[in-house]
């Protein structure tokens, strides 16, 4: 079926799913914790808006460049998806994909110069890895932690307008960039038949589910040891007892996670697959939030964008989610 015939409201459906909701809202809290702890509260409300939302475009943007790169794997894997399904060309992908690119480079002009320099490199590395480094194993997870450190660093030169950033900063980047190897890491293992038939050589195909279950785990310890050591040697936070509750919290859904990856290892489904992973993307809203919320004055406008993004993100996982991955 061309995509020129169908239906207008399969159209928007078919873009809705591309965007996928319940992955977005993690790269602007990413960048606006980077913000807050630049600035020591949140900053200016065009700011906030600014380094929140830009990283959400871009986000959109990746996620249709990857669908195009994606399209002959997905007509073996995921036939229903939008391009092999055929309620989308090519073509309108790569247009729309485009577009959100190009808005939020033109809403960065009203940034400094680092973040518009920071946009194209996060650019390479997103185009790295849609093309490149996804089928490559570890090379493609580090790719994806490189694009989330480059995230928080955009927040954090909004406020500094310069490189000369803080040691504290620096480790903190390190914290977000060992925490998105590991939840991509993690989203691989629902693909791995797929993967297989396409020819990649994701971690999970590489080094087996057990072993990538355990390079999981030592990549958690690494981003908890490094946030607890840095926010114990650094005085960021204002409100470290309401940090450390989130924290914590974050925690408990990965041993939850993990009980349930490593107790069906051996008859892992797609379905519990990403059933465990979906709890990871909770997580890492709770675990953005807590900077936002242990740094900032407001405790009940923080706390209310962490329940509104989590809620948006669970719903959309819950609707839309297991149609896109699996069906």
């Amino acid at each position: 079926m061309l995509s020129k015939t169908v239906p207008m409201l399969q159209k928007l459906f078919a873009h809705l799913e591309t965007m996928r909701p319940y992955t977005l809202f993690w790269c602007g809290l990413v960048s606006l914790a980077g913000a807050c702890l630049s600035y020591g509260d949140f900053p200016p409300l065009k700011i906030s808006l600014l380094v929140f939302f830009i990283p959400i475009l871009g986000w959109i943007a990746g996620l249709y460049l990857a669908d195009y790169f994606d399209r002959e794997l997905d007509s073996i894997q995921k036939p229903h998806r939008p391009i092999p399904s055929g309620r989308l060309s090519s073509r309108e992908i790569l247009i729309v994909g485009a577009c959100y690119a190009i808005l939020g480079l033109l809403l960065t002009l009203l940034l400094p110069l680092l973040n518009i320099i920071l946009v194209f490199i996060v650019g390479f590395l997103v185009l790295g890895y849609a093309k490149y480094t996804k089928s490559q194993g570890l090379l493609g997870n580090f790719n994806r932690g490189a694009m989330t450190l480059t995230t928080f660093l955009f927040g954090v030169v909004s406020i500094s307008g310069t490189f000369t950033i803080p040691a504290s900063l620096w480790l903190i980047s390190l914290v977000f960039f060992f925490h998105d190897t590991n939840s991509n890491i993690i989203g691989a293992i629902r693909d791995v038949q797929g993967d297989k038939k396409g020819g990649y050589h994701t971690t999970p195909i590489q080094y087996g589910i057990r072993n990538t279950l355990l390079i999981s785990v030592l990549l958690s310890i690494i981003y908890l040891t490094l946030t607890a050591g840095t926010i114990s040697v650094y005085p960021l936070m204002n409100h470290p007892i309401h940090f450390l509750f989130f924290v914590l919290l974050g925690i408990l859904i990965l041993c939850i996670m993990y009980l349930i990856l490593f107790r069906s290892m051996h008859s892992l489904t797609p379905k519990k697959s990403l059933y465990a992973h979906e709890l990871f993307v909770a997580e890492r809203i709770i675990f953005a939030s807590a900077f936002l919320i242990g740094i900032t004055s407001s405790f009940l406008f923080s706390i209310s964008l962490c329940v509104v993004s989590l809620s948006i993100t669970l719903l959309s996982q819950h609707l839309l989610r297991e149609r896109y991955e699996l069906t």
